[in-house]
């Protein structure tokens, strides 16, 4: 992780695109990405895997670049919302289940 993290800081750097890249922006890019990568799935369950792959990179690259300006630890917060969410979703009451924690 860190190694790409690297490389994608070296690549803006490079572009001296962090300028544009504030929280906010960051946080804009990844929903519009987000929302072009739903558009691959929009009218059915057919997709284009090329398509999908691409899209989801975008996701995947803005988020990283967000946990870089905020000083996060991608890795570590993943980690830490898992166990916040096991916690909300035991194994015994949730396995199988899409229900909301709160009607478990």
């Amino acid at each position: 992780m860190k190694e790409l993290q690297e490389k994608i800081r070296k690549f803006n750097e490079e572009r001296d695109w962090d300028q544009f890249h504030s929280p906010e922006n960051l946080a804009k890019s990844i929903s519009i990405e987000a929302g072009e990568l739903l558009e691959c799935f929009q009218w059915n369950s057919e997709y284009d895997i090329n398509e999908v792959k691409e899209e989801l990179a975008d996701v995947l690259n803005y988020c990283i670049q967000m946990s870089n300006k905020l000083g996060l630890d991608p890795i570590q917060i993943v980690l830490d919302k898992m166990e916040k969410t096991a916690k909300k979703y035991p194994v015994e009451k949730a396995k199988g289940k899409s229900t909301k924690y709160n009607k478990l």
